[in-house]
């Protein structure tokens, strides 16, 4: 194990994280499942907006995409401009309606709850569906923060991988585990920030030295060793399709949209929007930026991956003596960790609510379990998705950081992305529309990966698409929504704080 001054600064980090969860476990032991699960609806504008991004972007946007510009080119970009128009369209289009709708459907505090009382519904299909996909889809994509771990604490502290991922899983399980949603929060809202402040300052120096150095950014890209068209943006129509298609995954991902849910006022849901919108659009264009202007930089090396830790390390720190250097590298490394952690913790709380709320509750324990119980069974659910998600990390064969992101961004957006945009704006919309949506989308989703993956098309795209006219085609074919339905449709749409 190396102990330096940023192995340091790394491990400090970590303390603090685990310290914001023994504070809200203590702060808020004596509350009940809507505070744990979704901080009693009271997170103000900064919080929420941040911790929405933060739970968004994983390490894939310190690690995963830097690498896929790196390798590839500008090209890679449309995926950036993807998410940024589809962040922007759901916190326009989703966050206010969507807020609106969960308190009116009985103050619900999950996705798949929201769905059975949106449509004032006994039928636990839609709650048993939603619950197992998200606990797939979960896993999986908490595997691809754990397999980010473990670069990273290898690379910074030389731990093995495998041993890493298992010590940033316990960590992150702590702080999940202990204080729910309010720590969740906190701790992204504070990873937030410092991963923007990462994603800053690392290009602009690294451009500053390109400059001095280098005999400017012409100059450098002249003699880079760099792939044919790699500043070309205009590349091929399945790469700008898939690209753009990222943005749909914003429609149907529960791990950020129930932040809307969350938000204490409708008038604040605005100001989040205009923190959100800034904070994510600077994310990604930098992230972008870290690849390109890293490559620059730093020439060939063996690992894509860590171009962004190469990159800070040669910057601030490059003979591994500045002590002022050695702290700069050290926030800048656990601004990757926060990228990992920031995530892998909203999706694990988002599975366990999942389990707890819509399975455990009304069918396991048929509506008998009280708060503490309900609070246990979802802590459980979040130590069982960790195990599974190291073991899956840990496989050599479970693919790259980027590809583990893929798989999960596609399902969840294909399968609940038209459900839950239809029942916030189409009043006919009705149970077995959403529900045949729902299974069509993450049936397509699935079957376009496995058998028609190589045709380089985004399979979020064909089965957000499938699911669209699936719930349409079998609304209008099965017999309208109730009166009562009708009429919590239009309290909901009216609804003022």
């Amino acid at each position: 194990m190396k102990l330096n001054l940023e192995s340091g600064v790394f491990i400090i980090y970590l303390a603090l994280v685990i310290g914001i969860g023994i504070y809200f476990f203590v702060k808020t032991k004596t509350g009940g499942e809507k505070d744990y699960f979704l901080g009693g609806r009271n997170m103000g504008p900064w919080v929420s907006a941040l911790s929405a991004g933060a739970s968004d972007m994983s390490a894939w946007v310190l690690m995963g995409l830097p690498a896929s510009i790196y390798a590839a080119g500008i090209g890679k970009s449309w995926i950036a401009i993807g998410l940024a128009i589809g962040y922007i369209l759901s916190w326009i289009i989703l966050a206010p309606r969507l807020r609106k709708f969960t308190i009116a459907a009985d103050d619900s505090i999950t996705i798949p709850q929201y769905l059975s009382n949106r449509f004032l519904s006994k039928n636990p299909a839609i709650r048993v569906i939603c619950a197992v996909i998200f606990l797939v889809a979960y896993t999986i994509y908490a595997a691809s923060s754990m397999k980010a771990c473990g670069t990273l604490f290898n690379t910074v502290l030389g731990i093995p991988a495998s041993t890493a991922m298992y010590i940033a899983a316990a960590i992150i399980v702590v702080y999940t585990f202990l204080g729910g949603f309010n720590a969740v929060c906190w701790t992204d809202f504070f990873q937030g920030l410092l991963m923007l402040g990462a994603l800053l300052l690392a290009p602009i120096f690294a451009l500053g030295v390109i400059n001095g150095d280098m005999g400017g950014f012409a100059a450098a890209s002249a003699k880079a060793d760099l792939p044919e068209g790699y500043w070309n943006l205009i590349t091929n129509w399945k790469d700008i399709a898939s690209g753009l298609g990222w943005g749909l995954g914003y429609f149907g991902m529960p791990h950020i949209i129930v932040r809307y849910m969350s938000i204490r006022s409708n008038k604040d849901v605005k100001k989040s929007a205009k923190i959100g919108i800034t904070w994510n659009v600077l994310i990604v264009l930098f992230s972008v930026a870290a690849g390109a202007v890293g490559h620059l930089l730093l020439g060939d090396i063996e690992d894509n991956s860590t171009v962004f830790i190469q990159m800070a390390k040669k910057l601030f720190n490059p003979n591994g003596t500045a002590v002022f250097g050695a702290v700069i590298v050290g926030i800048l490394l656990s601004a990757i960790l926060a990228a990992s952690m920031s995530t892998a913790d909203s999706q694990l709380l988002a599975s366990s609510s999942a389990f707890a709320s819509d399975i455990y509750k009304p069918i396991i324990r048929k509506n008998k379990a009280g708060d503490k119980e309900m609070l246990w069974a979802g802590r459980v659910v979040v130590l069982i998705i960790s195990v599974v998600a190291v073991v899956i990390a840990a496989n050599p064969n479970s693919g790259s950081i980027m590809d583990l992101v893929e798989n999960a961004w596609g399902l969840f957006g294909a399968a609940f992305g038209p459900a839950i945009l239809l029942s916030l704006f189409w009043k006919r919309f009705n149970f077995a529309g959403a529900l045949a949506g729902i299974v069509a989308g993450a049936v397509v989703d699935i079957a376009w990966l496995v058998c028609l993956g190589d045709f380089g098309l985004y399979e979020i795209i064909p089965g957000f698409i499938c699911s669209a006219i699936v719930a349409v085609v079998v609304t209008l074919i099965t017999k309208a929504p109730s009166k009562e339905i009708e009429e919590l449709y239009d309290k909901a749409a009216n609804l003022e704080d």
